[in-house]
């Protein structure tokens, strides 16, 4: 299986270099938000047929909202949105475009082997 992991400040249109586990592993989660400088962002993780390396398909992609204290390395993630409408709900037009941009010139006969109920998440209404 394929996987990418994107981390999004929320109303940035272009993913930070760090991914959720990179950003995330050595924090701890925050008991009380009282005094936290906390900062929003998106994760968004796209899975697909293929191995690492490459896909073959992309299939899969779920959404969830975090934040994170940097000074004082601690944060919340939460659960994984994997419905479409809290997916279309959760991204920006930007990050949509970002996205689907990304995906279709990364691999594009993955892009093209992809299903169109996929391709419909970066449509924006």
């Amino acid at each position: 299986m394929w996987k990418r992991n994107f981390m999004f400040r929320a109303s940035d249109a272009t993913p930070l270099k760090e991914s959720e586990n990179e950003l995330f592993h050595e924090t701890d989660p925050a008991m009380d938000s009282a005094g936290l400088q906390l900062e929003k962002f998106l994760s968004v993780w796209i899975q697909g047929d293929g191995d690492d390396e490459a896909p073959a398909a992309y299939t899969n992609m779920y959404v969830r909202t975090a934040t994170l204290d940097f000074q004082r390395k601690v944060g919340f993630l939460q659960p994984l949105q994997g419905r479409t409408h809290q997916i279309k709900q959760l991204l920006t037009p930007g990050q949509k475009h970002f996205l689907k941009e990304w995906l279709s010139r990364n691999a594009p006969h993955a892009w093209d082997s992809t299903d169109d109920h996929f391709k419909l998440l970066f449509e924006n209404e």
